[in-house]
């Protein structure tokens, strides 16, 4: 299938290499997806998750329903996206599949550019940077403070 791309600029969304936009519906889903993809390759543990998606009022079976999210992201986004790791969760992404990440890489070369007098070089990277938001960034994580 080819890695996923993740956007969190925006409404939260993942598109296969093609372009293909993946069934990622339902707030909680989207929340889940999104905290995941703040850290890709790393391990969130449950406690976080759960904080995340849940807030103040998490389920009382928290863990279960957060299991049967987890369970309905892997559908969506496919086999081996969503890793199982000793206490929690992992997306199976590098920082260069999430959009936050592609336009922190492109506004920083594009500023060193713009610095070392290569002003073409920095406009294309600086609008490449800028066309990758899509709205208000993290606009699926619910009202609290996040990373």
């Amino acid at each position: 299938m080819g890695p996923v791309r993740y956007r969190i600029l925006g409404t939260t969304q993942a598109f296969r290499a093609d372009g293909t936009a993946l069934p990622v519906g339902g707030a909680r889903l989207r929340t889940l997806l999104t905290v995941l993809a703040l850290r890709p390759g790393r391990g969130v543990p449950v406690s976080v998750l759960v904080e995340e998606v849940w807030g103040a009022a998490p389920p009382a079976e928290a863990q279960g329903a957060l299991q049967a999210l987890v369970t309905r992201l892997r559908r969506a986004l496919g086999p081996g996206a969503i890793v199982s790791v000793d206490g929690g969760y992992r997306l199976a992404a590098d920082a260069a599949d999430v959009d936050l990440f592609r336009f922190d890489r492109l506004a920083a070369d594009g500023t060193r550019a713009l610095a070392e007098g290569d002003p073409a070089t920095a406009l294309d990277l600086l609008d490449e940077s800028l066309a990758l938001w899509q709205g208000r960034a993290l606009a699926d994580l619910p009202d609290r403070e996040t990373e």
